[in-house]
């Protein structure tokens, strides 16, 4: 019995590291075609959201249509004239004190090129691929996600991260 649960603990953990590995594998090479250099922003006329109740502001597309804007004012939400699955989400809220903790412990990998050092994140599920960028100023909690399905992700990240190096936080 004891060679039964150590063959059937082995499988599952093979199991697991393979699984593992063809995610690693396949996020791998979404990421290699998001390399590409197909990319020109100049070829893409180009407007400004600005938020004036958390100060902040990033380009989109002018063809790109918004949604409609909460109540609270808290941002906004763009969606591709091609594709409505492809969109642009950026907001902001203030940060409660038990929370700043958790965000301090985050390490910046990405600067914007205003020069704010912030925490993006690419992920790729089946479904969906998106990047997500993370600023923290005082006491706010400033976001900015491009969003698209996993199978055209390679064809927006470049796109999206450029997005996210032209955040910019106006209020100090």
């Amino acid at each position: 019995m004891a060679t039964a649960n150590k063959t059937c603990s082995l499988g599952r953990r093979m199991y697991r590291f393979a699984a593992t590995l063809s995610g690693v594998i396949a996020l791998l090479i979404i990421l290699w075609g998001c390399t590409a250099n197909d990319f020109n922003a100049k070829a893409i006329a180009w407007k400004t959201y600005s938020n004036s109740r958390y100060g902040f502001e990033f380009p989109y597309p002018s063809n790109w249509t918004s949604l409609a804007a909460p109540e609270n004012d808290d941002g906004i939400a763009f969606i591709s004239p091609q594709d409505n699955s492809v969109e642009i989400r950026g907001w902001a809220s203030q940060q409660l004190p038990n929370n700043r903790e958790s965000v301090k412990k985050i390490k910046s990998n990405f600067q914007t090129a205003q020069g704010v050092s912030g925490v993006l994140v690419v992920e790729v599920s089946q479904q969906v691929g998106k990047v997500t960028l993370t600023l923290t100023q005082s006491q706010v909690k400033y976001c900015l996600q491009g969003r698209s399905k996993s199978q055209d992700f390679q064809n927006y990240y470049r796109f999206f991260y450029y997005i996210a190096q032209r955040y910019r936080i106006l209020k100090p």
